[in-house]
C-alpha cells in the first residue's frame, strides 16, 4: 500500500519526494495505493476522511466496509475485481461478509455517513449485493460493474442525496439497482433527498430496477433490457406513501426474462415500467418496447393493482413513446380515476382510450 500526497502535482510529486511545493500531509489529501496481494479493508482502514484508495488491476478476495465520510474507493476499471473471500473456519469477518456483501458504505442509526464514493472497479460473486449502502448522505457509486451477486448489484437503504451514475449491472438474481427506506421493517416511504439514477445500463437481472417505499428521486437516461421486468415502483399502506417521484428518459426494451413467482410477486414476464400502490409519480418520455408476457404485470407501461390494498393515485404517465408490447402498450389496473394518461404515442392500452 503507497500513500501519495495529492497537493499541486499530486502522487507523482509525492513519489518523486521532492521540493515541489507540496503541502504537508497533515494538511493534503491523501492517497493509498492497493496492489494485488495487498487488503482493501487495511487501506481504508488507514484512510481519512477527504483521501483516496485506489485499488490497481487484479483480483482482490475480501469484503470491504467504509464507515468513514469523504473517503473514495476507486478502481482501474473493470480490471480492479472484488470477489469473496475464501471461507475460513474460525476466522470472524467484517460485517459487509457477515451479510454476504461486497463493498458496504455504512452509516449508523444516529448518524449518516457522509460523502462516500465507489468507482471503477467490478464487484461479483457475492451472496448477497454487490455494493450495499445503508444511512449514508451523499453516496456515489459510478462505473461500477456489478455482476452475478445472488440478491442485488446496487441497493440502498435509508439513505439520501445518492448517485447512481454509469454503472453496468447485469445477471444479478434480484434487482440489478434496488432502492428501499428499510428492508427488514415496516414503515412509511422515506424521502430520499433528490437521489439520481442515471446513465446506467442494466442487463438481465430479475428486475432491472426495484424503487420500494421511497419518495423524491429521479431515474433518468437508463438503458433496461433483457430482464423479466424494467422499473417496478412499489409502495404500500403506509403513510407516507411511496411516489413523488420520477421515471423519465429510460430506454426500456424487451425485457421478456421469465421469473417464478415469490411470496412478493406473481410471476414475472414482459414487463416495462411497473407501478402498484404509488402515488403523484410521473412517468414521461420513455422509450417502451417489445414486452412480451403472460403475467398479471405484462405490458409497457403498467399500474397495477396493489396487493396490500394501497391505491395508486395522482401518478402522471405522459410523453412516453410505446410500441409492440403485449398483452399492450399501457395497462390500467387501478381503480382510482386520478391517473392522467396523456399525449403518449401507442397503439393498444388496457381499457381502452389511455393512448
Amino acid at each position: 500500500m503507497k500513500r501519495c500526497h495529492l497537493a499541486y502535482l499530486a502522487c507523482t510529486a509525492a513519489l518523486l519526494g521532492g521540493g515541489l511545493g507540496a503541502a504537508p500531509a497533515s494538511a493534503a489529501h491523501q492517497t493509498l495505493v492497493v496492489r494485488p496481494g495487498q487488503s482493501i479493508q487495511k487501506a481504508v482502514n488507514a484512510a481519512q476522511p477527504g483521501d483516496t484508495v485506489l485499488v490497481l488491476a487484479g483480483t482482490y478476495h475480501e469484503s470491504v466496509v467504509v464507515n468513514k465520510p469523504w473517503v473514495t474507493l476507486r478502481g482501474v476499471g473493470a480490471r480492479t475485481v472484488v470477489k469473496p473471500a475464501a471461507t475460513k473456519t474460525g476466522k470472524v469477518a467484517n460485517t459487509c461478509a457477515q451479510h454476504g456483501d461486497g463493498i458496504c458504505v455504512l452509516g449508523t442509526k444516529k448518524k449518516d455517513v457522509e460523502g462516500v464514493t465507489v468507482a471503477d472497479l467490478k464487484v461479483t460473486g457475492f451472496s448477497h449485493a454487490g455494493v450495499f449502502g445503508m444511512a449514508t448522505d451523499t453516496l456515489t457509486v459510478r462505473r461500477v460493474h456489478a455482476v452475478k451477486n445472488k440478491v442485488w448489484g446496487i441497493a440502498t437503504e435509508r439513505s439520501v442525496h445518492s448517485l447512481l451514475r454509469g454503472n453496468q449491472v447485469r445477471d444479478n438474481g434480484d434487482a440489478g439497482i434496488f432502492l428501499a427506506n428499510t428492508i427488514n421493517e415496516e414503515g412509511g416511504a422515506y424521502d430520499a433527498g433528490r437521489t439520481l439514477v442515471e446513465h446506467n445500463r442494466l442487463d438481465n437481472n430479475r428486475l432491472g430496477m426495484t424503487v420500494r417505499r421511497l419518495r423524491n428521486l429521479t431515474v433518468t437516461d437508463n438503458t433496461i433490457t433483457g430482464n423479466c421486468g424494467g422499473v417496478f415502483v412499489v409502495g404500500d399502506e403506509n403513510k407516507p406513501q411511496g411516489g413523488n417521484l420520477t421515471v423519465s428518459s429510460n430506454e426500456v426494451v424487451e425485457n421478456n426474462k421469465f421469473c417464478a413467482k415469490t411470496a412478493r410477486l406473481p410471476v414475472i414476464q414482459g414487463s416495462g415500467i411497473v407501478l402498484t400502490g404509488a402515488e403523484k409519480t410521473r412517468v414521461t418520455g420513455n422509450h417502451v418496447a417489445g414486452h412480451r408476457g403472460k403475467s398479471p404485470l405484462s405490458g409497457g407501461i403498467v399500474l397495477f393493482k396493489s396487493m396490500v390494498g394501497a391505491k395508486g393515485v395522482n401518478n402522471r404517465i405522459d410523453r412516453n413513446t410505446l410500441e409492440d408490447n403485449s398483452p399492450a402498450d399501457i395497462v390500467n389496473t387501478e381503480a382510482a380515476k386520478t391517473n392522467v394518461f396523456e399525449r403518449n404515442s401507442c397503439r393498444t392500452s388496457k381499457p381502452a382510450g389511455l393512448c
